[in-house]
């Protein structure tokens, strides 16, 4: 393996939105920096069942549903 081709690999300080932090290794920054975060569990909808909505009716197979859906049916007279 080549030599000094790898990212520092270090602890740091990551701090999330509500002021809780924790520490893990990270090639971010410098030893001992802190990654202030603006999104985490606490913010994100995704997680705090806040206004998100997931909309289905959109994509390659929504459009070929909405397309080619109803071959193979029997309309009723």
């Amino acid at each position: 393996m080549k030599a000094n081709i790898h990212p520092d690999y270090h602890e740091i300080t990551v701090r999330l939105t509500n002021g809780e932090s924790f520490k893990t290794f990270s090639t971010y920054g410098k030893e001992g920096d802190t990654l202030q975060l603006d999104v985490d569990t606490n913010t994100h909808p995704a997680w705090t069942g806040g206004g998100a909505f997931v909309n289905e009716n959109v994509g390659k197979v929504a459009k070929f549903n909405n397309k080619f859906g109803s071959i193979g049916t029997k309309k009723k007279n």
